[in-house]
Parts: structure tokens; sequence; C-alpha cells
């Protein structure tokens, strides 16, 4: 046996040509999507980020802008500039790229976002509006992984949904989605007991640790879908998941590779966040 491979970048491709068509539809109708970052200091990593975000932005239509701030900006600067984004008509989304240097308080920064523009899903409102299933906006990471649950027809209803990793962006918010749609939910952190104990159990398992290869062959339940959110830089340069890949493809039902995963379905799911706004704006809600 050997797993179906759940493709990102082929279903980033299907959505993103979607949402090509809502954005000229938009366009047609005088409202052009605006993206907004926000990026302070010269993280190697967030900048490359941040210019896939713009170059994703043009090739689905979206107007974007880059607002960059040197590791040393005051706060205020940074709030400033938000309050602008917030009053601006052209701008129907905006992003703070983290991690903010130590001396911002990043909770501050993002709750200064207009909620109806925080399509990173990050300000508290829509933290809290997942718990009853009524956020604005969906957090981009997980909001992709659902994507590709669906697209290859896995069940979520009845399913058990085992987490690893309990993170604000994606283990946290991972979960209340998976509940949402009726699964039973189990999440594990790094100091849960026996860990295989309940991945072998899950029908669905995520996981988002930051440790690579953590989850090999033996914590799998046969003809599960494990997805992998982890992405680990090696000793070697090369690029390596949560999940030791090579293995568990032989025991699982589908699997997502690392890269090419769930990555390409973030920045998508981002894209789709700011049309969405968009069209908010242009039926006035």
């Amino acid at each position: 046996m050997s797993a179906e491979i759940i493709d990102g970048k082929s279903i980033a491709k299907e959505v993103r040509s979607t949402l090509k068509t809502r954005a000229e539809n938009l366009i047609k109708k005088g409202v052009r999507p605006g993206l907004a970052v926000i990026i302070v200091g010269d993280d190697p990593a967030s900048s490359i980020y941040v210019n896939n975000k713009v170059k994703a932005c043009k090739e689905a239509s979206i107007h974007s802008e880059t607002h960059r701030f040197p590791e040393n900006v005051e706060q205020a600067d940074v709030l400033r500039c938000i309050h602008e984004l917030n009053e601006n008509p052209h701008i129907h989304g905006i992003l703070v790229q983290l991690p903010l240097p130590r001396h911002f308080e990043s909770g501050k920064v993002i709750t200064s976002i207009a909620i109806e523009k925080d399509v990173d899903s990050f300000h508290l409102y829509n933290v809290g509006a997942l718990v009853t299933g009524s956020a604005v906006f969906l957090p981009c990471t997980p909001y992709g992984v659902m994507i590709m649950l669906e697209k290859h027809g896995i069940p979520i209803e009845g399913q058990h949904a085992v987490i690893v990793g309990r993170s604000n962006i994606v283990g946290k918010p991972m979960s209340l989605m998976l509940l949402e749609k009726g699964a039973t939910v189990t999440i594990c952190t790094s100091k849960t007991r026996d860990l295989a104990s309940y991945t072998k159990s899950a029908d669905i398992l995520v996981v988002a640790v930051g440790k690579p290869r953590l989850i090999t062959a033996d914590m799998v339940k046969t003809g599960a879908a494990v997805i992998d959110v982890g992405i680990n830089r090696l000793a070697d340069g090369a690029l390596a998941g949560d999940v030791d890949f090579e293995s568990v493809k032989e025991k699982a039902g589908y699997i997502t590779p690392v890269p090419g995963g769930v990555g390409p379905m973030t920045i998508t799911m981002l894209l789709c966040n700011t049309i969405e706004a968009a069209e908010r704006t242009q039926a006035g809600i």
C-alpha cells in the first residue's frame, strides 16, 4: 500500500484560478482587491515569504503593497501605518508579518487591524469567534488544510482527528475547525505522554510542531490521512516535514509532501480572504 499524495501545488493552482476570476469580476465593478503587508526588520525567511505573497497577488489580479520598517522602528510608527491602512478604502486586507522585534507588543499590533481587514485571522475577535463558528475570516493554514481534505473527499464528520501541536497559528484553530465539521478531536502537546498511543488512533492526523520527522510509520494508523504542516531546514540544507514521509507514505491512506503540500495553500487562502474582504466591501457588508 502506498498513500495517495495530497498535492498542495495542484490544489492551490486550481483554487487560485477561481480566485482570479472573482478578482476580475470585482475589478469590472470598480473594486480591485487590495492587500497591504507590513514587515519589520530584515529577516531573510520573512522577506522571502512576503515576496511570495506579492507575486501571488499579482498573478491573482490583486493589488498589493509592502510597507517595510527597520528593526529599531518605534511601535507607534507601525500602529500609525496600520491606522492609515484601516482608513484606506483601496486596501481590503492587512497583514503584519510575524515575528515582530522584541520591543513590540505583538498582541496590541495585531488587534489594531480592523476586523474586516484581518485576512490572517489573528485578531482576538476572529480567534474567539472560531469557537462559535462565526469568524469573519478563517486562519489561512488551517483553512488550506480543510480545503485539501475536501478536495480529496476525505470524510471529517465522525472521524477521530488528532492534532500534534497547540500553536495559535495552526494547532488551536485547526482543532476548532475540525470540531465544527463534526470530528472527535484530540490535541497533543510537547507534554503529552506516550504520543504514539494517540497518533495511532487518528483517522486524520495533523502535525505542526517544527520537529523534523517526529512522526514515523509505527505511530500512524493504516489508511489515515496525514497532514504535515511542519517545514524544517536540515543540516545539509534540505527541507523536511514533521512526518517521516518515506516510511509513513507506505502506511497512510493520504499524505502531504514537504515541500509542496500545505505551504502553497497558506498563501492561497490569504488571497481568498482578501478577495472575500473586497467582495464584502462591494456588497456593502
